[in-house]
């Protein structure tokens, strides 16, 4: 079972998703992260939200990030 969400990328046509450390309790959180990312990074092709077991460790709230 899921606790999280995360945020993932991919950036050439492989099909393997990138994440990083941030995890979220929503997935809109974690999809509006992931869109805000795909904006500042050049080689994002496509970016979405994935379940997670681990703990949310952030909230996203108006483009900041707030550790929790």
């Amino acid at each position: 079972m899921f606790n999280s969400w995360k945020p993932v990328v991919t950036t050439d046509d492989s099909g393997k998703w990138y994440d990083n450390a941030l995890r979220f309790a929503t997935q809109k959180e974690a999809q509006d992260n992931a869109r805000d990312l795909s904006m500042r990074w050049f080689a994002v092709r496509s970016h979405s939200a994935m379940p997670d077991e681990s703990a949310p460790n952030y909230r996203y709230e108006a483009g900041e990030l707030i550790e929790l």
